[in-house]
């Protein structure tokens, strides 16, 4: 017969178990959300500022994290250098963030924009997209 736990040592697991998981959770999320590990630019989304962690990456896929400091739903946008629109992200509440990807098929100058209270022009900042690296091997 299994050893019967009492019901203090079984308060006990419960209490430390979903800290124990909160922590091991804390602790990957901190390592993999390391914006130049992980290759995802993150994007600080005020009432009045679009500040980005990197404003270049080599063609090919590229990550977004728009992070939503302000007080007003926000949008964010990559335009493409023929001035088109590449990719969005919209209804970014206040205190929440999402992650975009695009694809970036060719090199040059690109734009983004945050749009707080999703109007407007937005808050504009200049974006360069690189010749994919190449791979020797």
């Amino acid at each position: 017969m299994p050893p019967r736990l009492t019901r203090t040592a079984t308060m006990t697991l419960l209490t430390v178990s979903p800290l124990a998981l909160l922590a091991a959770c804390a602790e990957k999320s901190s390592s993999a959300g390391s914006d130049a590990k992980s290759g995802v630019i993150t994007v600080q989304a005020t009432d009045d500022a679009c500040k980005l962690s990197r404003t270049s990456a080599p063609a090919g896929p590229v990550s977004f994290k728009v992070v939503n400091e302000g007080s007003r739903i926000t949008e964010f946008y990559l335009y493409a250098p023929d001035g088109k629109v590449a990719s969005e992200v919209e209804g970014i509440g206040p205190g929440t963030s999402r992650t975009m990807t695009v694809k970036t098929d060719k090199a040059g100058s690109y734009a983004t924009a945050c749009k707080p209270g999703m109007v407007g022009n937005g808050i504009r900042g200049d974006f360069t997209v690189t010749a994919k690296k190449q791979q020797h091997g």
